[in-house]
């Protein structure tokens, strides 16, 4: 637990409560219950009365908020002991530090005490050139000049040498000016422009940019995807970037600024050179510093933004509706090398492989179709993943031909599935214990067949950044990245729930409480021992303590086990709660779960004690209605037109269905079956004005489109959302969002239903984001 003063700790409590919308007294529970180690899925599940409900994005944002402020707390502390240490400390100078609000107010005002190189102000100091700076402060109406010459010496042999070194002092102390650089900082906030400018002799290597070659923007609206963009091509060489006011009046102001930390109130010889040294200042030194500062600035907000933008996308795609437990038939398509088949049953478990080769050079359609029908009528196969990859639609369209020679009768549903990532986990060490005899590329059809039958139970085993749901995610801070998207991968896991008994050790490892150490002891022992009976049985596991069952045991699931409420979400710290609420209906409790016309006249108010409030008694009600209820949507899959299989294949005014896979601060893209996922922009995602894309879609929607713009050269393809002959309703800049490459996740979709023209009309999609985005 970390150790801080009661009064700074309520500093933060209140700090962190006014940035969640909670108050002190919530933040003060969930930091105790964080510091003894509990985990925020379970914070928010099952300690809803000593948080007064938070939830987990309100508990992640707290975590990490009070991070940042104990470290801020820390380093405070230091500064102050440093400073003591000089003896240089001061009444006024502690009640400034105790004052300031981040880590940067509190690096300005510890500058003037930083151990520092020999500056050129330091050797003007040893030249005895201070006494004169303080000399034209104090005597405005002297001329500098001849004030200078009492200070030359052997080591300063001019005037202006003198009053280079005089301003070489007063430089240094306005770099060391907290309030100065506060207001600056602030001004330049308000005030200052993006300016980028190709290199010269760089503009054909450096095309995809050409939105760029001559960009201004105001520093405080440039949004995440421009600013990655534009710091991608200043990394590249591509473009020079610059952060800085308005050439004249902006430049001015900041002066005028310097100017007034000095003080000249008017145009005394000794003014007159102050204001100089003023303006040398602002544009050797102070500049470059609010440069730095903004630049780092604009790189953290595109960073959060761009992890903000990939994790809400990986939550939708993690959540999509699994089409749950039925024989299914992977395919991986190809064409030189073929299609990799791969056969795995109900629960996922590998039945049979095969490759056939029904396209050039091999051209084997009589072999191959005899193949597919053999596997589809040996193991009753109910559903068939095509990967979304190469060959794809080709291979979608020999599926659905094959399947004709099926007797009448029902035939297998044919999806197109996302296989974004299913290739690192073919390659990877899971996937080589999992299946060391087998070639890689029918693992991957094996993860293709297992991630129709359940999404997050196959992604969980990829690294997010894998699965291509991001903007620029190569760009951004990788570690806090993969903080973001294991969180969001542990929220999602622990919202669904995970069998005990048959989940892998990949999908255990985000489950609250264990990891991937804990997760391999349970499947070593459930192998050993065959089936756990009950949760209470896992602590039989080795490693496993009362700590870790606590986290983890309301998370898991156990179906036809000897405690039937071992199937539920209820936490085995509240069976008593539930058995009173069960014995209240006067029936078993086999014949309660699931009954909600028995359980809907109880009141939870009668059932609370000490332990358990009404949130609690409330979610066990909820639970007992719908045991083990999955929180994801019902299966749904897209309709791809047929005879619509390459971009060639498009027209303006085409109306399609095809399904979300990515969503961006400019807009959707969506898998209309062309092998290149279409953008539909901000501005065209509805009738009326979107601020934001996830207001109207997210990962995963099936959706209908109209095709508004087909550009074959560059793969661009143009949808609109909105009703034929509706206005666009603003929602951002055209040309600057980035295109997959290829369809980038989704979840299942399938085939049938031809498309009907109707009208068209969206503006030219943006070339420098798009290749950006391809670089994913």
């Amino acid at each position: 637990m970390s150790q801080i003063p009661a009064l700074t700790a309520e500093r933060i409590a209140r700090t962190i409560a006014g940035e969640i919308a909670a108050n002190p007294r919530q933040v003060e529970a969930a930091t105790a219950l964080l510091d003894e180690g509990a985990t925020v899925p379970f914070i928010a599940r099952y300690r809803k009365e000593a948080t007064g409900g938070l939830d987990d994005t309100q508990l992640r944002t707290l975590g990490d908020r009070l991070t940042y402020l104990r470290e801020m707390e820390a380093r405070r502390a230091a500064i102050l002991e440093t400073i003591k240490g000089q003896g240089k400390l001061t009444d006024a100078l502690a009640k400034k530090i105790a004052g300031a609000e981040s880590k940067a107010t509190l690096e300005d005002i510890y500058l003037p005490f930083k151990p520092k190189r020999r500056t050129k102000a330091m050797i003007a100091r040893e030249n005895g050139l201070e006494p004169l700076l303080r000399a034209i402060q104090e005597d405005r109406s002297a001329a500098p000049q001849a004030l200078a010459e009492g200070y030359m010496s052997e080591n300063v042999e001019t005037v202006k040498a003198a009053l280079d070194g005089a301003r070489d002092i007063l430089a240094e102390e306005l770099s060391e000016n907290a309030d100065l650089l506060g207001r600056l900082r602030e001004f330049m906030k308000a005030e200052a422009r993006v300016v980028a400018r190709v290199q010269p002799g760089k503009e054909e290597a450096g095309a995809k940019f050409s939105d760029y070659f001559d960009h201004v923007e105001k520093w405080a609206d440039m949004p995440a995807h421009r600013a990655l963009a534009v710091l991608r091509a200043s990394k590249e060489g591509i473009l020079t970037l610059d952060i800085e006011p308005e050439p004249e009046a902006g430049t001015e102001r900041a002066t005028g600024i310097v100017a007034r930390a000095i003080g000249i109130p008017g145009d005394a010889p000794g003014d007159s050179w102050l204001r100089e040294a003023a303006g040398w200042t602002w544009r050797v030194k102070l500049s470059l510093s609010m440069y730095m500062d903004l630049l780092t600035e604009l790189r953290r907000r595109a960073h959060d933004e761009a992890i903000r933008v990939f994790s809400r996308n990986l939550k939708d795609l993690l959540l999509a509706a699994p089409a749950g437990a039925k024989c299914t038939l992977g395919l991986d398509p190809g064409i030189r090398t073929g299609v990799k088949v791969a056969v795995v049953d109900a629960t996922g478990k590998l039945l049979d492989t095969a490759t056939i080769y029904p396209f050039p050079p091999k051209r084997d359609i009589r072999g191959s179709e005899e193949t597919l029908l053999h596997l589809v009528r040996k193991h009753g196969i109910e559903l068939i993943a095509i990967g979304n990859g190469t060959a794809s639609r080709e291979t979608e369209k020999f599926v659905g031909e094959t399947l004709k020679r099926l007797p009448a009768g029902p035939a297998p549903t044919k999806v197109v599935v996302s296989e974004a990532g299913a290739s690192v986990y073919s390659a990877s060490e899971l996937a080589a214990r999992e299946f060391p005899e087998l070639d890689v590329s029918l693992r991957g059809a094996v993860s293709i067949a297992r991630r129709l039958q359940d999404p997050l139970a196959e992604l969980v085993k990829i690294t997010p950044e894998s699965i291509g749901v991001g903007q620029y995610q190569h760009d951004v801070d990788q570690r806090q990245l993969s903080k973001a998207l294991e969180a969001v991968v542990e929220d999602a896991v622990n919202a669904v729930g995970v069998d005990l008994n048959t989940a892998s050790a990949p999908l255990l490892a985000h489950v609250a409480g264990l990891g991937p150490s804990l997760a391999q002891a349970i499947v070593t022992h459930r192998d050993a021992q065959g089936a756990f009976a009950s949760r209470r049985s896992l602590l039989k596991v080795s490693g496993i303590g009362p700590k870790a069952f606590e986290q983890a045991a309301g998370f898991l699931r156990i179906n036809g086990g000897d405690e039937p409420l071992d199937a539920s979400s209820v936490h085995p710290e509240a069976y008593d709660v539930a058995r009173r609420i069960v014995k209240a209906c006067g029936r078993d409790i086999r014949q309660i779960m699931g009954q909600e016309s028995l359980l809907k006249g109880l009141r939870a108010e009668d059932f609370t004690d000490a332990s358990f409030g009404l949130p609690t008694v409330q979610d066990i009600l909820a639970e007992l209605q719908k045991p083990g209820r999955d929180p994801r949507p019902s299966f749904k899959t897209a309709s791809f037109a047929e005879g619509i299989e390459s971009i060639t294949d498009l027209k303006p005014g085409m109306s399609l269905e095809g399904t979300v896979t990515n969503v961006a601060a400019f807009g959707a893209f969506v898998d209309i079956g062309v092998h290149q996922d279409g953008l539909v922009h901000v501005s065209q995602l509805a009738d009326r004005f979107v601020k934001d894309p996830h207001e109207v879609v997210k990962a995963g929607d099936v959706v209908r489109v109209r095709v508004t713009e087909v550009d074959v050269p560059r793969k661009r393809i143009g949808l609109t959302m909105r009703k034929e002959g509706g206005a666009a309703q603003g929602g951002g800049k055209r040309g600057e969002r980035p295109a997959p490459k290829g369809r980038q996740g989704g979840p299942a979709r399938k085939t049938s239903k031809p498309a009907k023209p109707q009208d068209s009309g969206q503006g030219a999609l943006g070339a420098a984001l798009l290749d950006a985005m391809k670089k994913r």
